[in-house]
């Protein structure tokens, strides 16, 4: 295998591959802070709508990676069957070495984020069902004036889903776990565990979201405000559940949480419209994250 061939096409290969890469970042850029609707406040957010916009950026990289190891090769194939004549012959043996090793390099960490970005892409594919599952079957809650929010944020974090209407309102997270053959779960106090005695996982960060939502609302229409923490767990049998302060259910019996009320719970129309006034603004598709 002659050397000065194989490293003369690797670094005309290799700078062609980085222009092509710096072309497309570019581009990319550019096409992103273009980006708009044209109603731009009428548009809301789906429900997953953020694990919709990870999974089509994890796409876009793969693609990108794909098609710089296509353009690598093309042009290492040609360059190598083709030499250009007297370009690489003087250059020392050391930085033909150099070359080689560069490109072995970038192959290697090419093949790793491709390997990551498929293990990234069939996780949140799981995730993002689960949350369309959960936001589909919200769908069912219209009545009493319910309106259904996506990816509503707070001050604390992003909460997946918001029921707000005349009966209460109700924050509702999505825990996407695969089921085993023990489907069952079940919640103690703040504690969820998964197939009883294989995983448990504590939900207070789901209380602690609902509770500033409730402050931020209290702000709103000036007294207290009561919101439900939900805890959803699509594709489980709930088991049991002994807790005062949350409502785990899954994504086929999940209507039921509108039964899950008090009298304190019940809203004013003036402070649901204020309420869903505000979630409004906060859940367009092109408004601010």
């Amino acid at each position: 295998m002659n050397l000065i061939a194989m490293s003369g096409a690797v670094t005309i290969a290799l700078a062609s591959t980085i222009v092509f890469l710096l072309v497309v970042k570019s581009w990319q850029a550019f096409a992103h802070s273009m980006a708009s609707s044209r109603f731009p406040k009428s548009i809301m957010r789906e429900a997953a709508q953020r694990f919709r916009d990870d999974l089509e950026r994890l796409g876009r990289e793969q693609a990108v990676y794909l098609t710089s190891a296509l353009v690598f090769t093309v042009i290492f194939s040609v360059s190598y069957l083709l030499p250009p004549k007297g370009i690489f012959d003087q250059l020392p043996q050391w930085q033909l070495i150099v070359t080689l090793v560069l490109c072995v390099i970038a192959a290697s960490y090419t093949a790793f984020r491709l390997f990551q970005i498929l293990i990234a892409r069939r996780r949140l594919s799981f995730v993002l069902d689960a949350n369309m599952a959960t936001g589909h079957a919200l769908q069912k809650l219209t009545a009493n004036q319910n309106r259904v929010f996506h990816d509503v944020p707070c001050q604390v974090g992003t909460i997946d889903n918001v029921v707000v209407g005349l009966h209460g309102i109700y924050a509702i997270s999505v825990i996407a776990r695969k089921p085993g053959k023990d489907n069952r779960a079940r919640l103690q106090g703040d504690v969820l565990t998964f197939a009883p005695g294989k995983l448990s996982m504590s939900v207070s960060r789901s209380g602690e979201k609902s509770a500033q939502l409730a402050r931020e609302f209290r702000k709103l229409v000036g007294h207290e405000v009561r919101v439900r923490s939900v805890i959803t767990v699509p594709g489980w049998e709930i088991d049991s559940q002994v807790s005062d302060d949350y409502l785990i259910v899954n994504e086929r019996n999940l209507a039921m949480l509108s039964g899950w009320k008090e009298q304190k719970d019940y809203l004013m129309n003036e402070d649901v419209e204020a309420i869903q006034k505000l979630l409004t603004g906060r859940c367009t598709r092109f408004g601010k994250k």
